[in-house]
C-alpha cells in the first residue's frame, strides 16, 4: 500500500515533533534546574514538582524490580507503530483524528525516550486541592491524554466519511 503524505494524517507528524521537542525540553529544564522531589509553588493549586515515575500512570508496577521498564517501553513501541499506521490510513480530511494520532504518538515517543535512557520517566506537574493531590505527570502525558479526548470527540462526529478502518460511518 502506497501511501501520499500530504494526502494522509502523516501531514500531521510535526505535531508530533513540535510536542515531542517540548516534552523533552521540558523534562530536561526540570531535571537540570531543580534537586530530585524539589517543588516549586506557581499557583495555589499547581507546583512544579521534579519526580521520577519507573512505573507507567499513577505510579503503576512503580515497586517492581525493573522488569517493568522494557515491559513498558515494548507496549510504547508497539502504539507508536499503530500510531504510526493509523496516521498514514487517516484522510487528510479528517483533521480531528489525524491530530489525536499526532498527539498520542509524541507521548508514547516522549515517553518511550525517557524508559529507554533514564529507566524512569520524569514527571513535574504537580496539581492539587487542599491535601488532595493529583499524580505529577508531563508534557508526553498530557499530549496522550488531549489526543485520546479528541479521538473519543472525533467518533462521535458521526461525518459519513470512511474512518481509519475503512468502514463507513453512519
Amino acid at each position: 500500500m502506497k501511501v501520499n503524505f500530504a494526502d494522509s494524517g502523516l501531514r500531521w507528524i510535526w505535531l508530533t515533533l513540535v510536542f515531542l521537542v517540548i516534552d523533552q525540553v521540558t523534562k530536561h529544564w526540570v531535571a537540570g534546574t531543580m534537586d530530585l522531589y524539589q517543588s516549586i509553588k506557581v499557583l495555589s493549586f499547581f507546583n512544579i514538582t521534579y519526580v521520577h515515575n519507573p512505573g507507567a500512570a499513577f505510579s503503576f508496577l512503580a515497586d517492581q524490580p525493573g522488569w517493568q521498564r522494557w515491559f513498558f517501553a515494548a507496549i510504547a513501541t508497539i502504539a507508536s507503530v499503530v500510531f504510526v499506521v493509523w496516521l498514514a490510513k487517516t484522510p487528510k480530511e479528517n483533521k480531528m483524528l489525524g491530530i489525536a494520532f499526532a498527539l498520542m504518538l509524541s507521548g508514547a515517543l516522549g515517553n518511550l525516550i525517557d524508559r529507554v535512557l533514564l529507566g524512569y520517566v520524569i514527571d513535574f506537574l504537580d496539581f492539587y486541592i487542599g491535601s488532595y493531590r493529583w499524580p505529577a505527570f508531563n508534557i508526553a502525558d498530557s499530549a496522550i491524554f488531549v489526543g485520546a479526548a479528541l479521538m473519543i470527540l472525533d467518533s462521535f462526529k458521526g461525518s459519513g466519511k470512511e474512518n481509519v478502518a475503512g468502514s463507513v460511518d453512519k
